[in-house]
């Protein structure tokens, strides 16, 4: 009966990606496209009903995007990938109905881009120990404080803001979560030049900024519950999302190889990135499918760690394969990236950022620890400031 009905939604699925094809030109405008697939519910097949999604497995998610990968159409994740990879399982998780209908569609369709909050000069791997803050004022609270590591905050309009709200509790138990307009007096963006030229990353700092109560996600204190929703899909985002075979780096290196192939030991060394980006893929295909809707577990950051580390392994491959062009990189030259389609850049720049990815969304070393602890069983570190309030933890 099961499979009877598994098929059956696979059916379904395949007969809402022929309407939208055929109904839409994917290769037209954007917001038009996007917006239909969402109203299809094929925004995120694993969402109820009217937030784009059909209240399927999520594991169907990956034709959809097979799909739409090979009639050229729009990938939401290229252009708000922390909108759609983070943002939209918090809000339907922990958003109102008001707020799901408010934000996500212009979310999925790119009107509204969203960045993340979190990361502070001194709480960076620690969240819970972030120093930002907001007070109540009557039905708005004031924000002040620094984040940084903010990927396309100069572009956002939404921004998650996870502050303290009240510093007399313990660190993980004094936080509220926010959905800051980026857009509001107060909110000021500076880029952080990278390795590669860009300025994808920013600082945001925040100066008596002004945050209805209304743009609150949970109930107040909840902060680290809700941000938690938003980490394990972060690195769902980064490393368990489950794509076709063949996307993403590997893909890369694979139309490389075809354009130039390789001595007999670059052949082996090139099957056994593949045979590791596959099983991975499968792996991450195999966790979807037994993954409730809502906040992941601990399989996001296993598929995390091991992404991150072998796109740095990929990328060096491919530069081997290159030979001397290699040391061509383009430009170095300062911008602001307006979006975020890594597979559409020089494989030179790709290898530079990829140094990013064992830091981003969660170190490795971080990474290690969770699995350690929450899939191996092994003792935690000592944590001396877990229950004292916050406002007494000594800083540096």
């Amino acid at each position: 009966m099961a499979e009877t009905t598994q098929l059956g939604d696979a059916k379904h699925v395949d007969d809402l990606i022929s309407q939208l094809l055929a109904d839409n030109d994917p290769k037209g405008d954007r917001v038009a496209f996007l917006g239909a697939q969402f109203e299809l519910g094929l925004a995120w097949v694993g969402f109820p009903e009217g937030h784009g999604g059909l209240g399927l497995s999520p594991g169907l998610q990956v034709t959809v995007n097979q799909a739409m990968l090979e009639a050229g159409a729009p990938l939401s994740a290229q252009f708000n990938p922390i909108g759609t990879g983070m943002g939209a399982p918090t809000v339907i998780e922990h958003g109102t109905e008001e707020q799901k209908k408010r934000w996500l569609r212009p979310l999925f369709t790119g009107e509204e881009i969203w960045c993340q909050l979190f990361s502070e000069p001194g709480a960076g791997s620690d969240v819970a120990a972030l120093a930002a803050k907001a007070v109540l004022d009557g039905e708005e609270w004031i924000a002040n404080g620094q984040k940084v590591w903010t990927t396309l905050a100069h572009v956002s309009k939404w921004g998650m803001l996870v502050v303290r709200t009240d510093p007399d509790l313990p660190k993980h138990k004094g936080m509220t979560y926010f959905i800051m307009d980026m857009e509001t007096e107060g909110v000021e963006v500076r880029p952080l030049r990278q390795a590669t030229g860009e300025a994808e990353f920013n600082e945001v700092y925040m100066t008596d900024v002004r945050i209805p109560d209304a743009d609150r996600l949970g109930d107040r204190g909840d902060g680290w519950r809700v941000s938690l929703t938003t980490l394990m899909n972060e690195r769902v985002a980064i490393g368990a999302a489950v794509m076709p075979r063949e996307h993403g780096p590997i893909g890369e290196v694979v139309r490389l190889w075809k354009d130039s192939p390789g001595d007999v030991v670059q052949r082996d060394d090139m099957m056994r990135l593949w045979i590791e980006a596959e099983t991975a893929r499968l792996t991450n295909w195999r966790a979807a499918q037994g993954r409730a809707k809502g906040t992941p577990g601990p399989e996001g950051s296993i598929a995390k760690l091991v992404y991150a580390e072998l796109n740095k392994r990929i990328y060096d491959f491919a530069l081997d394969l290159m030979g001397a062009e290699a040391m061509g990189y383009d430009s170095y030259e300062y911008s602001l990236p307006e979006d975020f389609v890594a597979g559409d850049r020089d494989i030179r720049r790709s290898f530079v950022r990829a140094r990013a990815n064992s830091i981003e969304g969660g170190t490795s070393e971080i990474m290690k620890n969770i699995v350690g602890e929450r899939v191996l069983g092994l003792p935690g570190e000592p944590r001396v400031d877990k229950d004292i309030p916050w406002s007494e933890v000594p800083k540096s």
